[in-house]
């Protein structure tokens, strides 16, 4: 009975071993994130002070040639530029910033409430602290809001404007959800990951990213008018899937900058610098290379 159970068994097995298989789709690209790889080394490093803050910044690349400064997104750091450094380090002198409170760079000590002003300024005192009269730009997020903050108050200081997933007023947002999207989970624990490793104060990071949610609920955009004075060459991009911007507006945005044009990444979503770094590289080499 039991050498009859057995071949009975085995019988099953063979037949449902040869029963073909359900495989599972992947999930598309816009819908994963892949973590960036690590930062090549710096040709240097340092801090300027600036407005009550320390703020790091990085150095690659040709150091004499035309300069592009990186801006990062909300809690992140520099480093998260670690695919597009490589790419743009051949002919071009690029920086990498910090923002106040993220990264490597500080908080002022005074209870001051954070802005992209602010922000922008920072940006103003690495310029200056390198002797770069000019230099091009590339923001995402955050970045991308600081980088228009700077092209539309100190256009004398832009030389090209790159902006990746940034939106010009609350129009452009979509509606909160509860639940946060997988790939900005992802985001987040990156972040706070990196923060904890890079900052000062690696036990504060709810504590700075509360700190920062007053210009993520309320940014104090831009109006039609300040973006129509844009003077720079500019490309305003987002991916086709981005999880908190509407793209209508990215789409207007491009429209109403004089000399401006619009790119559109297929099959990624807010995180195209980490999800698509070859398509965003190539545009972004040709767009600031001389």
């Amino acid at each position: 009975m039991r050498l009859a159970i057995l071949l009975f068994v085995a019988s099953f097995a063979s037949h449902a071993d040869a029963e073909p298989k359900t495989k599972v789709a992947p999930p598309p690209r816009y819908m994963t994130l892949p973590l960036p790889p690590a930062m090549p080394n710096a040709a240097a490093a340092g801090f300027v002070d600036s407005g009550g803050a320390k703020i790091y910044f990085a150095r690659y690349g040709n150091l004499k040639g035309p300069a592009v400064i990186l801006l990062h997104g909300g809690m992140g750091n520099g480093e998260h530029w670690s695919h597009q450094v490589p790419a743009l380090s051949g002919k071009l002198h690029v920086i990498t910033i910090d923002s106040r409170g993220q990264g490597r760079s500080t908080r002022p000590k005074a209870k001051t409430k954070p802005t992209y002003d602010q922000m922008a300024d920072d940006v103003l005192a690495v310029m200056d602290h390198l002797a770069l009269e000019r230099a091009s730009l590339v923001g995402w997020s955050d970045g991308g809001e600081i980088a228009l903050k700077l092209a539309i108050h100190h256009p004398k200081r832009v030389a090209k404007l790159f902006v990746l997933g940034a939106n010009y007023d609350a129009k452009g947002s979509k509606k909160r959800s509860t639940k946060p999207s997988p790939t900005f989970g992802a985001y987040s624990a990156k972040c706070r990951a990196d923060y904890a490793k890079q900052s000062k104060t690696p036990k504060h990071y709810n504590e700075v990213s509360s700190w920062l949610l007053p210009i993520w609920r309320s940014p104090m955009g831009f109006t039609k008018e300040q973006l129509k004075a844009i003077q720079a060459p500019t490309i305003i991009a987002d991916g086709e899937h981005d999880e908190i911007l509407e793209l209508a507006q990215i789409k207007e945005m491009a429209k109403l900058i004089p000399n401006a044009r619009l790119e559109v990444f297929a099959d990624a979503s807010h995180f195209v610098l980490w999800q698509d770094p070859a398509s965003l590289n190539k545009v972004l080499v040709d767009f600031l290379e001389p």
